[in-house]
């Protein structure tokens, strides 16, 4: 028998004011946009928002539906509209924020299980990490230097392989 430790490692900042300029306006971008989500039935608001390597900026929030399999996290949004938008380019920074309308947003969440597979799939298909910055609308600020340091035992493509 052998007993194993996985680490994970990121930085706590005390606020969006302590972060540098560019990681905290993206972090702002995702605040403001968490009000175009549409979450009627659950009032939690989320954005994640994108700075591609070329520079440009993508958004996505989540997308509720009445039959809840089917509503769609901002993560998994912001993902599609980087594949058609810009098919082949790396995400270099996503910021993710939400707004509970029903209780406070004060500290970060991460993305659930889904996201979190599917954010590491992106970064194994751009080969490039994904660096995060996770929010809510006030208190501290998570920065996660890859997305798959939220999903250390992600299941990969290969495991389907023959």
């Amino acid at each position: 028998m052998e007993k194993r430790t996985q680490v994970i490692s990121y930085t706590v900042y005390e606020s969006i004011d302590d972060l540098d300029k560019d990681d905290a306006w993206l972090l702002r971008e995702a605040r403001s946009q968490t009000e175009l989500s549409y979450a009627p039935y659950s009032n939690y608001h989320v954005a994640a928002v994108a700075r591609m390597n070329d520079g440009s900026i993508v958004h996505g929030t989540n997308q509720e539906n009445a039959s809840f399999p089917v509503g769609l996290c901002a993560e998994r949004v912001l993902l599609a509209a980087v594949s058609s938008v810009s098919p082949g380019e790396s995400i270099d920074t996503l910021a993710v924020s939400y707004n509970n309308h029903r209780d406070g947003s004060d500290h970060p969440v991460a993305p659930c299980g889904i996201c979190r597979q599917s954010l590491s799939e992106f970064e194994d298909r751009m080969k490039q990490p994904i660096r995060l910055i996770l929010g809510g609308m006030t208190g501290e600020v998570f920065i996660f230097d890859s997305a798959k340091s939220l999903l250390p035992f992600t299941f990969e493509g290969n495991e389907l392989r023959g």
